[in-house]
């Protein structure tokens, strides 16, 4: 961590920050893993206990990429994408891991209520509160954890998530990865889908192939998105795993305006820049209800690669 960063950076820990503290700015890009400052969505935590966090989270009703669904609602990836930076903040803050580790999700879930999702008048302010558990240490450093996530909008409960994940210092992850160590995306990617048969207005935000045999699409990731992509990485990151999954669920059920409200991941291997990844549907499971799952299964080089059960509410009602 940089000398910079550590005079810049506020005492995250104390116990006596208030609940409008939570919420009076965001905190450091670096912790949670952000090149761009608008991509920081956590603005505060307080200790409760030895595991136990409470933390402010800023939901903008016009981000660039998770931006309002159907004009309705808040992005429900949004709660997502939350809970992965708490995860990432307290590894640094709580778990004494350094800047520079690897961290290789294995699984991240969340669900969300349709109405607490829904759009007022101003940003969302959430309260995420936070259990670590299942640490793992050797020699003293963490190598694994896992946390539980129950958020908050007004007082009243939105939704949960957890996550499990692994932890490496540079040299190991050198080591796993290989020849693929800083590997870069290719800039020769399929066509996209019609955007708006994925909830997209543009192209660009588009993570399928228009193409499909059988049903079954390539995941296009395009290297130079902002939010997608806001810092190299030499493989596919979760958070596109997650979004092609709503994208292949919306095309597939016929809801381009449907609403996100669950999505179970599992990450069994890296997604790689080397050769396709196929994304396929299944089992369906049209309820009687308004809300419908499927699931997603993310295949490359023969080997399943990741799973998403995902959850969405057709959009009808007001």
């Amino acid at each position: 961590m940089t000398a910079l960063l550590q005079a810049d950076r506020p005492d995250f820990m104390r116990a006596e920050v208030t609940e409008q503290d939570l919420f009076e700015q965001s905190v450091p890009r670096a912790l949670v893993h952000r090149a761009a400052i608008s991509e920081v969505l956590l603005t505060g935590v307080r200790r409760c206990s030895e595991d136990t966090f409470r933390l402010g989270a800023q939901w903008s009703r016009g981000h660039s990429y998770y931006g309002a669904v159907a004009a309705r609602w808040h992005d429900p990836m949004l709660f997502a994408e939350s809970i992965r930076q708490v995860g990432l903040l307290l590894a640094h803050e709580a778990l004494d891991i350094p800047l520079g580790f690897s961290f290789l999700t294995n699984t991240m879930s969340f669900d969300v209520t349709e109405e607490s999702a829904r759009l007022g008048r101003g940003p969302a302010h959430v309260v995420l509160d936070v259990r670590l558990h299942s640490v793992v240490r050797r020699k003293n450093v963490v190598s694994a954890y896992a946390y539980d996530v129950v958020g908050y909008r007004d007082g009243w409960p939105i939704g949960s998530g957890s996550v499990t994940a692994n932890v490496v210092s540079p040299a190991i992850y050198r080591r796993l990865r290989g020849d693929r160590a800083g590997a870069t995306a290719p800039r020769d990617l399929p066509n996209g889908m019609m955007p708006e048969l994925v909830g997209r207005t543009c192209e660009f935000d588009v993570v399928l192939s228009a193409r499909s045999t059988d049903g079954v699409r390539e995941l296009r990731a395009d290297a130079d998105h902002p939010v997608l992509f806001d810092h190299p990485l030499d493989h596919i990151p979760g958070m596109v795993v997650m979004e092609a999954a709503r994208q292949s669920a919306l095309a597939a059920l016929g809801f381009p305006e449907g609403l996100l409200v669950g999505c179970d991941a599992v990450f069994h291997k890296y997604v790689e820049f080397d050769s396709p990844c196929h994304v396929s549907t299944l089992g369906i499971d049209r309820s009687t209800s308004n809300t419908h799952s499927l699931s997603v299964q993310f295949h490359q080089a023969e080997s399943l690669v990741a799973t998403c059960r995902v959850v969405v509410h057709d959009g009808s009602g007001k």
